[in-house]
């Protein structure tokens, strides 16, 4: 069992920017060919995947945040964190980190509670 848990996650105006982060109990290193990402959710909607991150370092993004979002994650510190940037109202949800199975699909195998994240003009 992962346990994961996210934080920084709060209030910003469009435009902005801001950092949330996640820490997870299970080992972690570059060899260890494990993806982790982050997803969103709004009310009414499925969970999106926005961003994954393999152990050795290849990246993946949704369309709506290339550009704009970057995700990486902490061997050390066993943190996963997503810089968001030029933030915008439809990135308002619920922020999710999780283990996925694999980076080539948004299978989840573990996930956290959630943070919330709320843009506004």
């Amino acid at each position: 069992q992962v346990k994961l848990v996210e934080s920084g996650g709060g209030s910003v105006q469009v435009g902005g920017s801001l950092r949330i982060s996640c820490e997870y109990s299970e080992f972690d290193d570059p060899y260890n060919n494990t993806c982790m990402a982050w997803f969103r959710q709004v009310p009414g909607k499925e969970r999106e995947g926005v961003a994954s991150i393999h152990s050795a370092g290849h990246s993946n993004y949704a369309s709506s945040v290339k550009g704009r979002f970057t995700i990486s994650r902490d061997y050390g510190k066993k943190n996963l964190y997503l810089q968001m940037r030029s933030l915008k109202p439809e990135d308002s949800g619920i922020y999710t980190c999780a283990k996925i199975s694999s980076c080539n699909t948004w299978t989840i195998t573990y996930r956290g509670q959630g943070t919330q994240v709320t843009v506004s003009s």
